[in-house]
């Protein structure tokens, strides 16, 4: 069984480890162009350069500098902003927020500001669609004599009236 003396002994060996090893090796090249790395001398007639190699060490890591690609490329940063990819573009403007036409889809309602799609959406395949210049009407028929029409602008929204916004689906 160790001693506490050589426990001890061993635990400040361990401590006065180099942490930064690090080996030398040679670079030699050729006349002919091709380079050899070796840990002894280079041959007659070959170029030597000393290389200094760092072992990879666990639990270290080495940060690389930041690029400044205004020194290579010659561009300067204009502090824009950055762009959304793939994001859908309003095509009925800001009339109402996704929180609205999804209830409004889940409830079986149309409100303005809608799309053809969200409408299709709500209420199903329209039975009738009526196109004139540059719009367009959906028509919704139920058995019981009712029915609905929903209008469309020429961007294909829902047109809306300053009284009322909603429309009750007929089914």
């Amino acid at each position: 069984m160790p001693t506490k003396s050589t426990f001890f002994l061993l635990t400040a060996l361990l401590h006065l480890m180099p942490v930064e090893a690090s080996t030398t090796l040679h670079r030699c090249e050729a006349t002919d162009g091709s380079v050899t790395f070796t840990s002894m001398s280079c041959a007659n007639g070959e170029q030597l350069s000393v290389q200094e190699v760092h072992p990879y060490s666990p639990g270290w890591v080495a940060i690389m500098p930041e690029f400044n690609h205004e020194a290579v490329t010659g561009m300067r940063d204009r502090g824009r902003e950055p762009g959304i990819v793939g994001g859908a573009e309003p095509t009925c403007g800001n009339l109402i927020d996704n929180r609205q036409r999804r209830e409004a889809i889940i409830n079986r309602r149309v409100i303005a500001g809608m799309s053809q799609r969200d409408v299709e959406s709500a209420l199903g395949k329209p039975d009738k669609i009526n196109t004139r210049t540059s719009t367009t009407s959906y028509r919704y028929d139920l058995k019981r004599g009712r029915s609905a029409q929903i209008d469309f602008d020429e961007r294909g929204c829902v047109k809306g009236k300053a009284k009322s916004r909603t429309t009750k689906s007929p089914r």
